[in-house]
């Protein structure tokens, strides 16, 4: 045995960490995802060497699809120095041996956490979104196995219910993030808990999004060019969340989503949660937003201000 032998590090693990037999398991179940968007397909969660809950379902995701020529985009909340966002990004490309960017329309892979990039993603790129909870149904039906009977019979009669409860009580639909969608006509999916501000842009997008639960075991699909539409009723259509006024105190931008940073005498600030966004106009490289500046939405029929 040589000297350079001796020092070539031992990884002990397949290209990508995940073995042959787990990466092969996760593209069947991808190819029945996209077949069946919407719909959750159940997969064997593997171990890896982050806890459960911590984007273990993106992470295998990912794993699975990268390659040496792959670009990598790992975000967090928008934020790509966050901690989570940092060590899951460091971890993909030690294993991989990709590339990494914080430019969205550079990267061929995006892992996020609870947002979609302002940026229009386009064709030939994959949107890879960590799922808590894959299941919509689970406010209205604790019974998970009565929940996957609805889902097969199309009977959402309960979700309808629950917003019209919320406009009674409320006057208004209280429902957040991880807003319920009807995809291609058919299934009702939780889109992760992105924001209502990130929900129009799965509508007709050009890329694919791959959702995935690690805990739960489940990943679904969106394919490009796929009806998804917010549950709204007729006489009361779905909002966003109402950011007018507010400005990015790094950039002067308005009309993206916003972090409110609270001030010491009770005023509050405000920042872009896209750091990579922020990153390009800073250097005056902008592309073009889902949201014009006017805050006014449009993609392929699908219109909302």
């Amino acid at each position: 045995m040589t000297l350079e032998q001796l020092a070539l590090e031992n990884h002990g693990y397949s290209y990508a960490f995940l073995d042959e037999f787990a990466k092969r398991e996760l593209r069947r179940r991808i190819l029945k995802a996209i077949a069946l968007p919407g719909y959750q397909v159940p997969y064997a969660s593997r171990e890896l060497p982050i806890a459960r809950g911590w984007g273990t379902g993106g992470l295998q995701v990912t794993l699975s699809l990268v390659g040496p020529e792959d670009v990598v985009k790992v975000i967090d909340q928008g934020a790509d120095d966050s901690v989570n966002a940092a060590n899951l990004r460091r971890f993909i490309t030690r294993v991989s041996d990709a590339a990494s960017t914080t430019d969205a329309t550079q990267a061929t892979i995006i892992q996020s956490r609870h947002r979609i990039p302002e940026e229009r993603l386009h064709e030939g790129q994959v949107l890879v979104l960590q799922v808590p909870d894959p299941e919509p149904m689970r406010s209205v039906e604790h019974d998970i196995s009565r929940a996957r009977e609805m889902h097969a019979d199309a009977d959402y009669g309960l979700l309808w219910l629950a917003l019209y409860e919320q406009l009674v009580r409320y006057r208004r639909v209280t429902q957040g993030a991880s807003y319920p969608v009807m995809v291609h006509k058919r299934y009702v999916m939780s889109p992760s808990p992105i924001p209502r501000w990130d929900t129009p842009k799965l509508h007709q997008a050009a890329h694919l999004t791959l959702l995935a639960a690690g805990r739960e075991k489940r990943l679904y699909a969106v394919p490009p060019y796929t009806d998804v539409y917010p549950l709204e009723f007729t006489d009361v259509p779905f909002k966003v969340e109402d950011q007018r006024g507010w400005v990015c105190i790094r950039t002067g931008a308005q009309n993206k989503f916003m972090n409110e940073i609270p001030n010491e005498d009770g005023t509050s600030t405000h920042e872009m949660s896209d750091t990579g966004y922020i990153e390009k106009l800073l250097n005056a490289q902008p592309g073009d937003t889902y949201y014009d500046n006017n805050g006014n939405f449009y993609i392929r029929g699908y219109i909302r201000s």
